[in-house]
């Protein structure tokens, strides 16, 4: 390991055991440029072991990821470490040799399962094409392997399901395909890239369990990447945090989850929101670094309420703690101030008040499917009604027709007692800039081709007379206002990382100052930190303007902190609906209950078993 990091390369970096699967030591990427993104990253994992890797996004996380397969994104190169697979050092290998090994020796999950699948390709050939690159099988036994692949991740293996394609599944039947399809060869790793963003919590619960199930009966070890804390106490034994590109805590998930030690993870915990009571959200103040603006000593230190002259002067060695974690902190937390989490109670405000949305009666179909059935309700201005439900409950069909983006709908729709016409071209300006529409995805809403002020540009150009000037100052009060800097304004959105890309498909909507925003799973993307900041902020902007919000989320535990009301879809109908508190707290139809059943929580007293010792 690199010397400025404190650590010598004999150390026994992360406690796994004897005998690690998987070794991962003093592993660097940097850009062309030279500029690093990661630096002296160091851990071990056991086999039939899953260690979570969390932090913020920018923190490194997904680049250490796809490092474990010998890869880096475009403009970045490995420069330095070693990553061993039982007795392969993947780093050695030449490129014809990590073909080979993707997929057999390492496979990987990505976040988008639609970035796993070929969507030209059907499932049965996908799922063959897996063990025909590295396994010479009979016709027989291949139909075999797959039947009992797709078992395992609670799939059919009929015929019509491997002649679809993989448009015609839902989300988390593509994220089940893409899991076995990571799993098929059974190799000794398996890399999971925030595989459950934008589930809904019983699909998700789901993945969770057939992940453990997976790693368990494959013997496989697992790194499993995300910014969602309730998931890795689900599924991980071991969790490291990372910050700034470098590993500043490692310790079991009870442990870290209970006992932070250091700073920047007991920020992390305090800004995960409760399911079980609503609270102020505590964000993170301040920003990461960027590559290449890492301050001299402890990266952390500009945001560290604890951070001392000696910080400064040095990075901070990974060093062992007295109860056995590694913290990279020259002043940790004592293990009684970092105990448990410190919420403030805070209900959120009852609206009183005219209806500024009101729904009649909608049924929507789609492809000749009726997908909304009879939906009823009203938003009154300044309220927040969330809209939960599972993955293809009509909760994206319900938004988009709000805002006029799916036009198969017939009832009725107003704002401000006017009513809506079904599609949005037929609706004038002034109400399109009033009701404004966030994407799941931000790459629905953000141009890849235009650079973060172009895109925040767009709007004003279509709704607001403003000279250049002037445009270019909303921009960047605009990345203010979502935690972002004015170096973000001439970088084009692929070059940022997906909860910053939604942070800026965020700030585009507000820029036009609308009346009604309705969010569809905005949050699903960002790490709990600025999900924390960005709540809060549309909290405030409810009570200084009166912001009016659906807010589509399969996040309960958000729906805590932002709404006053909640309405619950099964199949496209509402079962249930009425205050957050007597919803959530007293939950009256069994799909409620089974949803909060679901729900994953920072409750490890019960984590995942570790594979090593």
């Amino acid at each position: 390991m690199s010397a400025a990091d404190g650590i010598s390369p004999a150390s026994p970096v992360t406690p796994a055991g004897p005998g690690a699967a998987v070794e991962v030591r003093d592993l660097c990427v940097s850009t062309r440029a030279g500029v690093p993104i990661v630096s002296g990253v160091s851990f071990d994992v056991a086999a039939k072991e899953t260690l979570g890797l969390v932090g913020e996004s920018g923190s490194g996380k997904s680049t250490v990821a796809v490092a474990l397969l010998g890869f880096a994104r475009p403009g970045l190169e490995v420069t330095g470490g070693t990553v061993r697979i039982g007795d392969t050092q993947v780093l050695d290998l030449k490129e014809d040799e990590l073909r080979e090994a993707r997929g057999r020796l390492v496979s990987y999950v990505p976040q988008d399962p639609a970035a796993g699948l070929n969507p030209a390709h059907r499932i049965g050939t996908q799922l063959r094409e897996a063990f025909k690159v590295h396994e010479k099988l009979g016709k027989e036994e291949l139909r075999t392997r797959i039947e009992d692949l797709l078992k395992a991740v609670n799939l059919p293996s009929t015929k019509q399901f491997l002649r679809s394609y993989p448009h015609q599944l839902s989300g988390g039947q593509q994220q089940r395909v893409v899991t076995a399809i990571a799993f098929a060869c059974r190799p000794p790793l398996i890399v999971l890239d925030e595989p459950t963003t934008g589930l809904d919590v019983t699909t998700q619960k789901y993945i969770l369990a057939t992940i453990n199930d997976l790693a368990a009966n494959f013997d496989a070890s697992a790194v499993y990447v995300s910014h969602d804390l309730p998931a890795v106490a689900e599924v991980a034994g071991r969790t490291a945090v990372m910050y700034a590109g470098r590993i500043v805590e490692v310790a079991t998930t009870e442990q870290l989850f209970s006992q932070p030690r250091h700073p920047y993870s007991a920020g992390l915990l305090n800004a995960a929101p409760s399911a079980h009571q609503a609270s102020r959200l505590v964000g993170i103040e301040g920003r990461p670094p960027r590559p290449g603006q890492w301050p001299q000593g402890c990266s952390y230190a500009p945001r560290c309420p604890r951070a001392q002259d000696d910080c400064l002067r040095g990075v901070p060695p990974l060093s062992p703690t007295e109860s056995g974690s590694l913290v990279r902190c020259l002043h940790p937390m004592p293990v009684a101030e970092g105990s448990g989490l410190h919420l403030v109670p805070s209900p959120v405000p009852v609206v009183k008040g005219e209806h500024a949305l009101e729904v009649g009666d909608l049924v929507a179909d789609y492809g000749g499917k009726q997908i909304l059935h009879d939906v009823a309700f009203g938003v009154k201005e300044g309220e927040c009604t969330a809209v939960v439900g599972e993955s293809g409950s009509g909760k994206t069909t319900l938004a988009r027709c709000l805002v006029g983006l799916h036009t198969r709908w017939a009832g009725e729709i107003t704002l401000d007692g006017e009513a809506l016409e079904r599609g949005a071209r037929e609706r004038p300006r002034e109400q399109l800039r009033r009701m404004q529409y966030i994407f799941q995805n931000p790459f629905g809403s953000l141009n890849p081709t235009m650079t973060v002020a172009e895109n925040i540009e767009e709007p004003l150009r279509h709704f607001e007379k403003m000279s250049r000037d002037e445009r270019r100052a909303k921009v960047i009060e605009v990345l203010g206002n979502v935690h972002l800097g004015e170096d973000f304004a001439d970088v084009l959105p692929g070059r940022i990382s997906g909860g910053e890309r939604q942070r800026v498909a965020v700030g585009r909507a507000l820029a036009v100052n609308p009346e009604v925003l309705v969010c569809d799973e905005i949050t699903s993307a960002l790490d709990v930190s600025v999900q924390a900041l960005l709540v809060e902020q549309l909290r405030d902007l409810q009570m200084e303007r009166g912001l009016t919000m659906v807010f589509i989320t399969h996040n309960l535990a958000v729906v805590r902190s932002i709404a006053q009301n909640v309405i619950v879809l099964q199949t496209g109908r509402i079962v249930e609906a009425g205050s957050v508190e007597s919803v959530l707290s007293a939950p009256k139809h069994p799909y409620t209950r089974q949803l909060l059943e679901d729900l994953p929580t920072l409750d490890v007293t019960e984590p995942a078993a570790a594979g090593g010792t």
